[in-house]
């Protein structure tokens, strides 16, 4: 799939709707008359400054017809509160649910925006009485507040993150039972899911997702994938991607073209298995 240089380095998405959602996925759009796989999941799956992502280098290599449905930094949210998102998803034969973080949800504690999940709107009285101290309006992104909860008081974040943890498994359960498809649950990181006594790191995505809570959901899909980014691929760095030079920090933290690589060669041969 060959995408046009806008001329500032960066790449043309093409974005497109299906239904009558709002969401602009990255396109172009795909014909859904014939059978075809649908990839949820976030930022990696839309394949951000990469050129050629993962669900465009599958359907290359195997001719299934390929629908990415990923959003940049998506939550859970995305897909069970829009309706046309989930009816494309679950018209589907075959769909890669990618494990994305659990902070971009609403919760009892804050509400994300609808679309942008990764946006905080509001945190909830509950918190607020948690954390008299913060000032909740100087935050416009769910991992800035996060960090900044965690650095004021370790203790108090474990019941904000144990919340998020039993909301996400909860909600990706949810998901999971509303396709009726067969369904591949995909875990892409540099490190494979750490364990529960890991839990309130920050530094690593997927975030405050452990293994514990993967075995959970592993009883619930059809297949199970964990792709583990490769030293030499997480070598290659930006190398290939496309992106404007005021985007080179946001793109040095995501994959690469050699990982998603990586990650089509791994799920390929397993969804021409299920398909």
């Amino acid at each position: 799939m060959a995408f046009e240089d806008p001329g500032d380095g960066s790449l043309d998405y093409y974005p497109c709707r299906y239904g009558m959602s709002r969401v602009l996925f990255r396109g172009p759009r795909r014909d859904l008359d014939r059978p075809y796989v649908v990839t949820l999941g976030g930022t990696e799956t839309y394949g951000k400054f990469v050129p050629e992502p993962f669900p465009a280098l599958i359907e290359a290599a195997t001719g299934l017809r390929m629908v990415n449905l990923g959003f940049v930094n998506a939550g859970l949210d995305l897909y069970l509160k829009d309706p046309d998102v989930l009816e494309t998803a679950s018209r589907a034969r075959l769909a890669v649910v990618q494990i994305v973080g659990a902070q971009n949800l609403t919760n009892r504690f804050y509400s994300v925006h609808a679309r942008r999940n990764d946006r905080f709107l509001r945190a909830s009285s509950y918190l607020r009485n948690i954390y008299r101290e913060v000032d909740f309006t100087e935050f416009s992104f769910t991992r800035h507040m996060l960090s900044t909860l965690q650095a004021v008081s370790e203790n108090r974040f474990e019941v904000l993150a144990e919340e998020l943890r039993a909301a996400w498994v909860t909600r990706m359960k949810t998901l999971i039972a509303s396709l009726p498809c067969k369904t591949l649950l995909l875990w892409v990181a540099n490190t494979p899911p750490p364990a529960p006594g890991r839990r309130s790191d920050l530094a690593h995505d997927p975030l405050l997702v452990d293994a514990e809570m993967v075995a959970v959901l592993r009883a619930q899909v059809t297949c199970y994938v964990e792709v583990v980014a490769s030293p030499d691929a997480v070598l290659r760095g930006t190398s290939g991607m496309a992106y404007a030079p005021f985007d080179a920090p946001a793109a040095q933290g995501l994959p690469g073209p050699a990982v998603h690589r990586q990650i089509a060669d791994q799920l390929g041969p397993e969804l021409l298995r299920l398909f």
